[in-house]
């Protein structure tokens, strides 16, 4: 009888070994942040260009935040898109 095996374990698994698993969880919750934000802004009606003003900032820093394969985000840059938008960051640790 074969044992019946969780399938996302073993894709993490994979991952792990293959070294790619902080990478691609980056790159996840850096589309789920970049969703997030071009859904606020179509929310409030807010161009590119206005909400790089209301951020202080240039709207290529803006086009970095919004590009969901740049995981260079900072947490700077996070709360200033954050506190233009009329809203606050939560980030926490959860067990794995």
């Amino acid at each position: 009888m074969m044992k019946k095996q969780n399938i996302g374990s073993n894709f993490d698994d994979f991952l792990a070994g293959e070294s790619m698993l902080e990478e691609a969880t980056a790159v996840a919750v850096k589309r789920v942040i970049a969703w997030q934000i071009a859904q606020e802004m179509k929310e409030q009606k807010l161009t590119k260009t206005s909400l790089a003003e209301l951020m202080h900032t240039s709207r290529a820093s803006l086009n970095r935040l919004l590009d969901e394969n740049d995981t260079s985000l900072t947490l700077t840059t996070l709360a200033g898109a954050a506190a233009a938008l009329g809203k606050t960051i939560r980030i926490e640790l959860v067990p794995a």
